[in-house]
């Protein structure tokens, strides 16, 4: 089984690292201005911008 990619609000972070909001589908769906936090491994992701987004670890 393979590690996640996306997270919803008040999942834990699996790594240290800073994660982005990003669409529902973020292969064609860019976020304007998306949200990003830094987050140590355990933390909770907070709320997004909209119900619809998530957040994803940034390489």
């Amino acid at each position: 089984m393979g590690e996640w990619t996306e997270f919803r609000p008040g999942d834990r972070a699996p790594n240290d690292g800073t994660y982005i909001e990003i669409g529902e589908a973020s292969f064609h769906m860019g976020v304007n201005n998306p949200k990003k936090v830094r987050l140590n491994r355990g933390d909770v992701f907070p709320a997004t911008s909209n119900k619809d987004r998530k957040w994803k670890h940034m390489k």
